[in-house]
């Protein structure tokens, strides 16, 4: 039996061809001219949603969201927050100085982008704050305190 690769094991079992031809999916280099990375889309290519990479972390009271936004007006951002999900969008507009045939190589993304955060634990919705500074969204997320108790008094009526 064949020890499964971790990439075997992350994306799950798959058949496995043993003829398979490497060269046939290699990449096709222009003969002449300039390289161009690999991750150049086409000039024809329709672009789609992008992704937008965050990082996560907690401290003891708070969970912090942070994203690089560099190029994004806060007015063209939206965060909405419930307690147990957070959502990004926005749009980075493209200033056109350039046509796309005049490019060597082009891997910033331009155009809408969204993203979902699910999060660890229910947050106090009220309590968020969103800042921005240099390119940098940190959202902080006061957490729920379920271990919390208060004491209520009974009126008379």
């Amino acid at each position: 039996m064949k020890k499964r690769s971790f990439f075997d094991r992350l994306a799950g079992p798959r058949a496995i061809d043993d003829d398979y031809d490497f060269e046939e999916d290699a990449p096709r280099r222009p003969q002449s001219g300039p390289a161009v990375a690999a991750s150049t889309p086409a000039p024809t290519e329709e672009r789609t949603e992008g992704h937008l990479p965050v990082d996560m972390y907690q401290t003891p009271t708070e969970i912090v969201i942070r994203t690089f936004v560099a190029g994004v007006r806060p007015e063209d951002m939206n965060v909405s927050i419930s307690r147990d999900m957070v959502v990004l969008e926005g749009a980075r507009e493209e200033h056109g100085e350039a046509t796309s045939s005049d490019y060597f190589n082009q891997e910033l993304f331009w155009g809408t982008f969204a993203r979902t955060v699910m999060l660890p634990q229910e947050v106090d919705v009220d309590g968020a704050q969103a800042t921005s500074k240099d390119g940098l969204l940190s959202i902080t997320l006061p957490k729920l305190d379920r271990t919390r108790q208060t004491k209520l008094r009974v009126k008379s009526s």
